[in-house]
């Protein structure tokens, strides 16, 4: 019997403007230990299915059709009875898990709680429990991690712990929705890894909602495919990854980027129409023959903390950027990425070493010179929500930076600065008027961009800014990104754990590792022939929307980390 079968099953919306047709007649199951993933754009209605499934819908939501799991229907079931099957017989593991854990409780004590809250369990037993929970999942040293607040755990880490409360009393059916999106490719890796295992193991169903069709191809046995909230193609995941049959699924799969490798296809790379010539950057590794560098850190430190708890977040770190040049920063969380890219930014202060702005040494350069110096950045962060105040409507959100480093500019000025900036990341003034709140990730995600870019910056950093988004929208972003690049000439570091598509979009790349530059220089080279096991290690981390292809790299990648473990 199937553990998750939806007949007919639609959801509606109540809203101020109206009502909203979120889920149509969607039918789909779900078999034992079976993986069903379920792929489509943001909006297609993805996660308001996962969510009905479990019983979650909002209160402005009303249910149709049916959604039996293990024999009992969820649609217009009571309270009492859902709560007795939520983390029992179905349990869910969300896309962040700093949201998912109470922040003041002990990683321990929450998932003791899990556990106690479906049987008559002693707090002593419930303890152990969660140890022995903590060390299945493969968190070092279980029993000392019990005792730690999830702000002291990495993310791959915190993953791992709302997986251990995910399965701590065997539920028949896992709802993964975008389990691993936030996570560096090594730790992608070893959390489906994970999840394959587990299923394994116990039997149980795994519904997947993810954007990510490397995963998809690394971890379904079968695939729906949704738009505008219905289900358009159905099958085995060979099927629609390798022949698909509906042009939506095809114009999908179009838009992936998609890992070049030694032997494979190359990709020829073009500096940005205003920077420096391919000889004088794509060619050189550290990048510093030509014209000088825009932002050019060297030999840059930077050390937290004193004495024995100093940590050391980057030594001897050499980067640089030129005008019209996108330079890729990719490594493992933890590596450095994020700390180079605010040492950039002069929000970090090096401990040693120089970092040069636009020519200038921001050891010396202070007050109205520095903040001269800023009004030349932009920066475009992973997530647009935070980024943006949602009390603010979009083109008071774009002219922020204006009102900062522009305030002799009249509001007439500001307003017209606006339009043109909402034109260029392709987004129609009309939505200037609206709450960030209203608008698609995707659109948020363009208006970030348009405030990074109101002030014409000579150098945007861009932390992230695709990795929540599906891979038609991020295409978009990428292509928008591009032709502002070759337009007005910035330059351009770009942070990102998506190895294919900083290959697709950056001139050079920089892989970091535990604070050190690994390697660095021209992307084809570095990412097709790498000359360090690190980055071989990486770029064999990455799935690939090839299910058969997928299976042949992940069997080669288990190898050699045994090889290397033994």
């Amino acid at each position: 019997m199937s553990i998750l079968t939806t007949t007919d099953l639609g959801v509606t919306f109540r809203t101020e403007s109206g009502t909203v047709n979120a889920v149509r007649g969607v039918s789909l199951h779900v078999e034992p230990g079976e993986t069903l993933a379920l792929v489509g754009e943001s909006g297609s209605g993805k996660s308001t299915v996962a969510l009905a499934a479990m019983g979650l819908l909002s209160g402005n939501a009303t249910a149709t059709g049916s959604a039996v799991v293990d024999g009992h229907e969820i649609v217009g079931a009571a309270e009492p009875a859902l709560r007795s099957l939520r983390g029992s017989t179905v349990s869910m593991v969300f896309q962040e898990p700093a949201t998912a854990l109470d922040p003041l409780t002990r990683i321990g004590a929450q998932i003791a709680e899990v556990v106690r809250n479906h049987g008559d369990v002693p707090a002593k037993d419930a303890a152990a429990r969660a140890v022995e929970l903590l060390d299945r999942v493969g968190i070092p040293s279980p029993a000392q991690r019990a005792r730690a607040f999830p702000f002291q755990l990495s993310g791959g880490q915190r993953q791992r712990v709302v997986i251990a409360m995910a399965i701590a009393n065997s539920p028949k059916l896992l709802i993964a929705d975008e389990p691993t999106t936030a996570l560096d490719v090594t730790v992608q890796a070893e959390i489906l890894e994970l999840l394959r295992r587990l299923a394994a193991e116990t039997g149980t169903g795994v519904l997947l909602v993810t954007h990510n069709m490397g995963v998809v191809a690394d971890f379904a046995d079968r695939v729906a495919v949704m738009l505008q909230g219905s289900i358009v193609e159905t099958g085995s995941v060979e099927d629609v990854l390798l022949r698909p049959e509906h042009d939506y699924t095809k114009r999908l799969l179009a838009a992936v980027p998609r890992l070049a490798v030694a032997g494979g296809p190359s990709r020829a790379v073009t500096p940005g129409a205003s920077g420096a010539s391919a000889a004088s950057v794509a060619d050189v590794s550290d990048g510093r023959r030509g014209p000088a560098p825009v932002v050019d850190l060297r030999d840059v430190s930077v050390t937290f903390g004193r004495g024995a708890r100093a940590v050391h977040a980057l030594q001897g770190v050499d980067i640089a950027v030129h005008a019209g040049e996108t330079v890729g920063l990719v490594g493992e969380s933890g590596s450095g990425k994020s700390t180079a890219a605010r040492v950039a930014l002069g929000l970090v202060a090096p401990t040693s070493g120089s970092v040069h702005l636009f020519g200038s040494d921001l050891r010396s350069v202070r007050g109205r010179d520095r903040r001269s110096l800023r009004s030349g950045i932009g920066v475009v962060l992973q997530d647009p929500v935070a980024s943006l105040d949602a009390r603010m409507s979009v083109a008071e959100c774009i002219a922020e930076p204006l009102a900062v480093h522009r305030r002799g500019m009249s509001s007439a000025d500001r307003r017209t600065r606006v339009d043109e900036v909402l034109d260029a990341v392709r987004l129609p003034r009309t939505l200037a008027s609206r709450a960030p709140r209203e608008l698609s990730g995707g659109q948020r995600q363009r208006v970030s961009l348009a405030r990074a870019l109101v002030l014409s910056p000579r150098l945007l950093v861009a932390d992230e800014p695709t990795s929540a988004l599906d891979v038609s929208v991020q295409e978009t972003v990428l292509e928008v990104l591009r032709e502002l690049q070759d337009d007005l000439g910035f330059a351009c570091l770009f942070v990102s754990h998506d190895l294919a598509v900083v290959q697709q979009f950056a001139e050079r790349v920089v892989v970091m590792r535990q604070g050190v530059v690994e390697e660095q220089g021209a992307t084809g080279a570095t990412l097709v022939h790498p000359t360090t096991d690190y980055t071989r290690r990486l770029l064999a981390a990455v799935p690939v929307p090839d299910p058969v292809v997928q299976r042949q790299r992940r069997a080669e990648r288990l190898a050699t980390l045994g090889a290397v473990t033994a």
